[in-house]
């Protein structure tokens, strides 16, 4: 009978707390501005302003020598949506410009370039770019190329004859056909927003009782450490998920991002990886008493390293071993990877399950920390 009033008990103050936290959130508007004004701003930041594609860029063509054959390749790259052509007859008119920046590139086309297509040479074609910005400069390289394969594709679609030996390589892209950077950016992007959203929640609702002084009366009911973290977590969950929301609605109707997995999965995955976040808010509220403090703890604890060493921007399997191996213990590492699955590939058990297992002992490890932490002050 004892036990059953123990439990009982527990239940009313448990109970009791999660609308006392709900209430707060609720009347607390700096709560909502972060769970649901921040990640649709962070977002609009990351899905507009951070793109691995580049269109529109400026290069100059020169052509030495005109013929039927060089004018067609030049048209291709004068129609292509990824360059604004400038032309001449000489590099030297080009030169001075791309040394100020003003453009990112030079293709020339030789003199010979039709008397090689005829021998079945290799074409006279060489691309100069600006290799101050290697990200720019290898784009363009990249669609000079693929500007190149296009016209050799078209221009041997209209010959009867086939070369003895002629190799046609026939490309195909899973998951990503258009080989759009925002198609794994945004899901990337919402890793690192979930990962700072779920641990400001806790972080600054805890620091900012200890700053009201709230905290200590709180203390001093018969709650226990279990009861009260229960108590904090229940309300900024619900409230996490509702951000999760945000993000999705987000990504498939502002973005066009495709949702190929399942909903039910999505939100699973996404419970596990915010009791993460959720539980490292708690645990960085047990040390910072001030709003400032867990603020600046929690970007630098949750938000940069995600940023650096998930995946999200840099590869992780071309990082120095140490940075490996520390990448490993970033939640938002298995995150990422979780959700680019679920987005652009599906359902595939063998990436979710092993991720949603180690963000599972990740945030039991956090919460049984928080707890030990909690006792100590409640002792």
């Amino acid at each position: 009978m004892s036990a059953y009033r123990t439990r009982s008990g527990s239940f009313r103050r448990i109970a009791a707390l999660i609308r006392k936290e709900t209430l707060q959130v609720a009347r607390d508007r700096s709560s909502l501005v972060v769970a649901f004004v921040l990640p649709a701003l962070l977002l609009f930041l990351f899905g507009f302003g951070i793109s691995f594609d580049a269109s529109h860029l400026k290069i100059g063509l020169v052509v030495e020598e005109l013929s039927p054959e060089a004018s067609d390749f030049a048209a291709t790259l004068a129609n292509s949506p990824y360059f604004d052509v400038e032309r001449a007859n000489n590099r030297r008119a080009f030169v001075d410009k791309l040394s100020a920046g003003r453009l990112n590139g030079i293709v020339v086309v030789s003199g010979d370039f039709a008397e090689r297509l005829a021998r079945g040479d290799t074409a006279g074609i060489q691309i100069i770019t600006d290799g101050s910005d290697p990200n720019t400069a290898g784009l363009a390289t990249g669609y000079v190329n693929g500007a190149w394969q296009v016209w050799q594709m078209q221009r041997s679609s209209g010959q009867t004859a086939t070369m003895p030996g002629q190799v046609t390589v026939d490309s195909r892209f899973w998951f990503n056909p258009e080989l759009e950077s925002r198609r794994f950016l945004i899901p990337g992007s919402i890793s690192l927003i979930m990962m700072m959203i779920g641990s400001l929640l806790t972080a600054l609702v805890v620091s900012r009782e200890w700053e009201r002084g709230t905290m200590e009366a709180l203390l001093a009911t018969p709650v226990g450490s279990l009861e009260l973290i229960i108590g904090k977590l229940v309300p900024n969950f619900v409230l996490g998920l509702m951000a999760m929301g945000v993000c999705v609605v987000a990504s498939l109707f502002v973005f066009g991002i495709p949702l190929r997995g399942s909903l039910l999965a999505l939100v699973g995955f996404t419970a596990v990886f915010l009791a993460v976040a959720l539980a490292l808010g708690l645990l960085i509220s047990t040390v910072a008493r001030t709003q400032f403090l867990a603020s600046q703890l929690a970007m630098i604890v949750a938000f940069l390293p995600g940023v650096f060493l998930s995946g999200f921007l840099f590869e992780v399997s071309s990082m120095p071993t140490i940075l490996r191996i520390v990448a490993r213990i970033i939640p938002a590492t298995y995150y990422v990877r979780g959700l680019n699955t679920i987005f652009l590939a599906g359902d595939i058990a063998s990436v979710l399950v092993p991720s949603a297992a180690v963000l599972a002992l990740m945030s039991t490890i956090l919460f049984v920390l928080t707890a030990l932490k909690t006792r100590q002050r409640l002792d």
